[in-house]
């Protein structure tokens, strides 16, 4: 008797080929857009296109492993995972804060956040935990209020670290979640996304830098020597790009115009070298991407599935919406790194995980 073949699928190539893309992408552009302050502050133009490169590879790797990782397996250590992470975000006040935040682990020449992990171990509980919700996702006191409360301790701690972004993505995708699991539109957008709404004003104006961020985006040229400088620089730089670009490697605000233009406002300088053309391209691979990993949660094959590949492409879609739109000036200033494309070896590496794991529910799908 002949034994049956066990039938393998291939992952969704088209969402995998648009990752690499932006890696590619992201890896020339932390090149061209650091080489400046490379060569000047470190005496080495490439210091930051090596350290990126070498963390590219070690993310393609660790992704090929977890895209042939039953994203099953990920349940068993669920608890272990949001234990280990309570630590991790008390850890990062026993080292020097950066800018007044306090964010990063430092060990040797590495360094990396906590909050880059969590975000993707709250989606991984809340995956498992809805699963088994059935019909109780209806009440607000039992299907709503115990996953704000979970997603609000990690996001509270977070919010300690003073990185408000990332704690209100955290937030963000958690409505989508209980969204998607059924919960009642009434509960999600009439009661939690105003009360939402209402606290991030109230967290905004305790800080004064905050608050100084949120009337500058309204004028930056108010204040264009200090809190409004990124911002215009990153207009400027957008502007001078036009619709072809000033070409590959030919920035000027890179030029100690503007503050890192390889972490956070990489877009800025991508649209001033590649112009209208190059920015509308990285949006687009976006909502392929974005398309892709709806289409992966919409077939998978079990609640699960479809709920943990909800949460990890959110956490993708939610982070570049708010960086393209912090660098164009549609909102306030925030630190949200561009994904794929930012400078940000941890954090590279962190995410390409989880396209392995969103790329194996793509392998696991009735049909892509």
């Amino acid at each position: 008797m002949k034994k049956k073949k066990k039938n393998i699928k291939q992952i969704d190539f088209i969402m995998f080929a648009s990752i690499l893309i932006l890696l590619a992408i992201g890896v020339i552009m932390v090149y061209s857009a650091s080489s400046y302050i490379a060569l000047y502050g470190k005496k080495d133009s490439m210091f930051y296109l090596k350290r990126q490169a070498l963390w590219a590879v070690l993310g393609v790797t660790t992704m090929c492993i977890f895209m042939n990782y039953d994203y099953h397996k990920l349940k068993k250590y669920t608890t272990l995972l949001m234990i280990a992470c309570v630590p991790l975000l008390f850890l990062v006040f026993a080292f020097e804060g950066v800018n007044g935040a306090q964010r990063w682990i430092r060990i040797g020449p590495a360094s990396f956040q906590p909050s880059e992990i969590v975000k993707y171990v709250v989606v991984v509980y809340m995956a498992k935990s809805l699963e088994y919700k059935g019909n109780k996702i209806n009440s607000f006191l039992y299907g709503i209020v115990p996953y704000l409360l979970v997603s609000g301790f990690y996001a509270g701690m977070i919010l300690l670290e003073k990185n408000l972004s990332i704690a209100s993505v955290i937030m963000i995708v958690t409505l989508i979640i209980l969204f998607v699991a059924g919960g009642r539109a009434l509960h999600l957008f009439g009661i939690v996304t105003p009360g939402l709404f209402a606290l991030g004003v109230v967290f905004i104006f305790s800080e004064s830098y905050r608050r100084d961020r949120l009337l500058n985006f309204i004028d930056p040229w108010k204040d264009p020597v200090k809190n409004g400088y990124q911002l215009i620089q990153s207009l400027l730089a957008l502007g001078s790009g036009k619709i072809l670009g000033l070409g590959l490697g030919k920035s000027r605000q890179k030029a100690y115009y503007m503050p890192e233009p390889h972490n956070d406002f990489i877009f800025a300088i991508i649209g001033e070298e590649l112009g209208l053309v190059g920015c509308l391209f990285i949006i687009l691979l976006f909502l392929i991407f974005i398309w892709r990993g709806i289409r992966t949660a919409s077939k998978a094959k079990d609640i699960y599935g479809t709920l943990l590949a909800t949460g990890i492409t959110s956490i993708i879609a939610v982070q570049a919406i708010i960086n393209i739109a912090v660098v164009t000036g549609s909102m306030p200033v925030t630190g949200v790194p561009l994904p794929f494309i930012s400078y940000g070896g941890s954090s590279l590496v962190i995410n390409l995980i989880a396209m392995g794991v969103l790329l194996n529910i793509s392998r696991q799908t009735d049909s892509i």
